[in-house]
């Protein structure tokens, strides 16, 4: 059979105009109805997701028990106000400062960074306490950065305890002479919060595989926020020490406790850390509804 150039080109039309429209007969949006179920499908998957999260983190020491550090010495209460003022039913303000870590980096949900939990903690221990926990962390910062908005994230709240959690960011960017101008900085900081009358807790830096691959840095850092507790008798909370015998002595791998980067803590790791932190402060309520005398000064009260 013979075809003209005429005929092919009309049937390359032909097949052409075919093709197009079968194309957007594909390309064309789907009805209403099948809209509307796709983005149902999508909307339940999302609440699944979150629903398994919360489960996850609901039930976290279920699968791995949250324990004290062994040999550590007991972490007494020294925190007078917070605590007199808890124990006579009085509204408390916690000012949670530092950087990713006060965030909340790592965790699954906003719900679970170590601010909320430790707030969770402490409003089911006191249930008839107005107790409110303000986060002021802001990533990447250290103590220089955290100097310039002391006033505005930490005086303006009037706060009756500051956690001040730093050094981890210092550490490991590895500056020796970063590390050494700390301690000035946290003792300024410090001794402008005792001239309020306000409690302290200082929280050195996580052990976790980036701050451990600087192992003088952290060393003198640990330290170093050791010495100014001391010299300043504040609380110190050792969570380098602590979640050092997670891994060495509680023999846990990093991934139970520490998200992919290698630098911050997951949902367990932060939940722990929150309860054990809590439990502090719960004791040191305690001493004050047991009678025991803590000075009302807390610059002459003995340091965790």
């Amino acid at each position: 059979m013979r075809f003209s150039m005429r005929s092919v080109g009309v049937a390359a039309m032909l097949f052409g105009s075919l093709a197009a429209r079968s194309a957007l007969a594909q390309a064309t949006p789907p009805d209403a109805a099948s809209l509307q179920k796709s983005q149902k499908g999508l909307a339940t998957k999302a609440v699944e997701a979150a629903k398994s999260a919360a489960s996850t983190a609901g039930d976290i020491f279920t699968r791995v028990p949250c324990l004290p550090a062994k040999g550590l010495k007991d972490i007494s209460g020294s925190l007078p106000r917070v605590a007199r003022r808890i124990a006579a039913d009085e509204p408390v303000t916690i000012v949670a400062f530092g950087s990713s870590t006060t965030v909340g980096f790592g965790t699954s949900s906003p719900a679970y960074t170590y601010p909320n939990r430790l707030a969770d903690q402490l409003r089911r221990k006191f249930p008839t306490s107005d107790i409110t926990i303000i986060n002021r962390g802001m990533g990447g910062q250290d103590a220089p950065e955290m100097m310039k908005r002391f006033d505005a994230a930490v005086l303006d709240a009037d706060p009756d305890l500051v956690i001040w959690q730093l050094g981890t960011n210092t550490v490991v960017k590895g500056n020796a002479s970063d590390i050494a101008a700390t301690a000035a900085l946290v003792e300024d900081g410090v001794a402008r919060l005792q001239a309020r009358g306000i409690d302290v807790v200082l929280i050195d830096p996580q052990y976790v595989p980036a701050v451990t691959a600087k192992t003088e840095n952290a060393g003198r850092m640990v330290k170093l926020i050791g010495e100014v507790a001391r010299l300043k008798n504040v609380s110190v909370f050792p969570r380098f020490e602590v979640m050092r015998q997670w891994h060495e002595v509680d023999k846990m791998p990093f991934d139970k406790f520490v998200i992919g980067d290698g630098l911050h803590m997951n949902d367990w790791g932060y939940a722990c850390f929150a309860q054990l932190l809590g439990d502090t402060i719960i004791k040191s309520v305690g001493q004050v509804k047991a009678g025991v005398n803590i000075p009302s000064n807390v610059m002459t009260y003995r340091p965790m």
